[in-house]
């Protein structure tokens, strides 16, 4: 299993950026196979926004939503993983949680943090 810290949420107004990175710390972090971003709306289900699949040469896949807005890079010296978020959208306005899975039996995530962005 792996721990995971988000930061880097807060409130901006529509069309501004911000970047959440997510550090990975834990004895399995080596062995990560897929990490990346989800977010929950509230009233709504939690969904995919951006993930690299470490397994697969680091292959990145987007929310169809957030496709050419936002970016997933990820820095494997310091077990980051970051999501720059531009051209922000109220709708975009969520908690965002950071993801990892270490198949066959991991699935963690981090607290979340809380983006907001105001019209």
């Amino acid at each position: 299993q792996v721990q995971l810290v988000e930061s880097g949420g807060g409130l901006v107004q529509a069309g501004g950026s911000l970047r959440l990175s997510c550090v990975a710390s834990g004895s399995t972090v080596s062995s990560i196979n897929v990490i990346g971003w989800h977010r929950q709306a509230p009233g709504k289900e939690r969904e995919l926004v951006a993930i690299i699949n470490i397994s697969s040469g680091g292959s990145r896949k987007y929310a169809d939503s957030v496709k050419g807005r936002f970016a997933i890079s990820r820095d494997s010296a310091k077990n980051t993983v970051y999501l720059q978020m531009n051209s922000l959208k109220p709708e975009d306005t969520a908690v965002y949680y950071c993801n990892a899975k270490t198949w066959p039996l991991y699935n963690d995530w981090g607290q979340g943090t809380q983006v907001t962005v105001s019209s």
